[in-house]
């Protein structure tokens, strides 16, 4: 075993060969969009994500189905289907999967990826001097609860549904080429969270600069008007404590910041000239902060 849980990494990580190892991972959920396709292939984006997040490339998986005995089989089948182009348009093979009857939708996929042994990236690592870069905006859990209690705006879902549903392949493979120190991918506990992991996993503090953390249109819009998931609102209660406050926050921004993903962006510690080489290369992505030495908490927002 290259990689195992003690430091809340993205994926296990089993050495088979000098040349190489196993990456593996699981991840499932409840619908967050009303399209049933669309949910599947977020699901899959979200499932992808962890093995990218370790430097690997992903080779097949097997889906997890929760669904009503007596539910709707044309929605159960494109729930599948948008899976299933998903993990196509990755080019990861479904082998197969198991189901559960359950009164409550849940979907998601075991996947296994590859990587060479010397060359898996993990959470730890991070080491001061380094820039933070962010690959994806914040603000998916906002509006997800917007859209459910019935006041996002459609433009606003648009976005971020079209943001969960870009694979990270492209940011990975931008990052594998460069000299990548820690690398993780911002899901459930958000970008403090995540942080947080990072920063515990590579013994230092992670600064966040919050004025330059990427925003989805509406997410400081939805958390104004109180569209907290509880994910949220669990996030802040274990995290807060390692949080130091350095500057004026907007309580909206730092929620954003708390704020649970699905199908998030990478969140790499880099040296500063990999960093501008990446964010050339990479418009879309912003650097969000750099590390610093282990301070009284783990991660500092100014």
């Amino acid at each position: 075993m290259l990689v195992g849980f003690d430091t809340a990494d993205d994926a296990g990580v089993y050495k088979l060969t000098p040349e190489l190892a196993l990456v593996q991972t699981v991840d499932f959920f409840t619908p967050i969009v009303d399209e049933p396709a669309v949910f599947g292939a977020i699901a899959a984006a979200n499932a992808l994500s962890d093995i990218y997040a370790m430097g690997a490339r992903p080779l097949c998986a097997l889906s997890i189905v929760a669904y009503p005995a007596r539910g709707d089989v044309e929605l159960l089948s494109e729930i599948l289907r948008g899976g299933a182009e998903k993990m196509r348009e990755a080019g990861c093979v479904i082998l197969g999967g198991h189901s559960v009857a359950d009164e409550e939708i849940k979907f998601g996929y075991a996947v296994t990826g590859t990587v060479h042994p010397e060359r898996v990236l993990t959470n730890r690592g991070a080491q001061p001097g380094d820039a933070l870069v962010l690959t994806k905006p914040l603000g998916t859990g906002l509006i997800s609860t917007a859209l459910k209690r019935g006041i996002a705006e459609p433009a606003h879902v648009e976005a971020s549904v079209s943001s969960m549903l870009e694979l990270n392949r492209a940011a990975s493979e931008a990052l594998i080429r460069l000299r990548v120190h820690a690398l993780t991918d911002v899901t459930g506990f958000g970008l403090i969270g995540h942080a947080r992991e990072v920063a515990v996993a590579s013994g230092v503090t992670l600064s966040i600069e919050a004025s330059s953390v990427p925003l989805l249109p509406g997410a400081l819009q939805y958390a104004r008007a109180g569209a907290i998931a509880g994910g949220l609102k669990n996030n802040r209660e274990f995290a807060s404590c390692a949080v130091e406050l350095a500057g004026d926050i907007a309580p909206e921004l730092l929620d954003a910041l708390y704020d649970p993903q699905t199908s998030g962006g990478l969140l790499a510690a880099l040296p500063e000239e990999d960093a501008q080489r990446f964010l050339a290369d990479f418009p879309r992505a912003r650097r969000v902060g750099s590390v610093l030495p282990r301070g009284e908490r783990w991660v500092r927002i100014v």
